[in-house]
């Protein structure tokens, strides 16, 4: 199955999160063609989840997982040690108090 590229993943996804009026915003521009993707869910009140796209070795499918959950400054602490293991890294911040990140809507897996 041909994948896309990031930056067209990127793209469809802060348009989605636009029609459901949450508020995104690129904060690392990663490699428009084959950068992986961080999504930092901002709770607007101290707090933050951030979420990768993992490959589940059992069903053959990919989905977001948390790779960080807590305090905002050690979730954006996780952020730059991942920037530092990959330039090439995409960084969304999504801020919505609801905590929806709509990561689990079909077809941005």
């Amino acid at each position: 199955m041909p994948r896309l590229t990031a930056r067209f993943w990127v793209d469809a996804y802060l348009t989605r999160l636009r029609l459901h009026d949450i508020p995104a915003f690129v904060v690392a521009h990663g490699d428009d063609t084959g950068g992986a993707v961080l999504v930092k869910l901002s709770m607007l009140d101290g707090t933050a989840v951030l979420f990768q796209r993992s490959f589940d070795l059992m069903t053959g499918e990919r989905r977001w997982v948390e790779l960080a959950k807590g305090p905002e400054t050690d979730v954006d602490a996780t952020v730059t040690r991942q920037r530092g293991f990959d330039p090439d890294l995409w960084v969304i911040e999504v801020e919505d108090r609801q905590g929806r990140h709509l990561l689990d809507e079909e077809g941005l897996a």
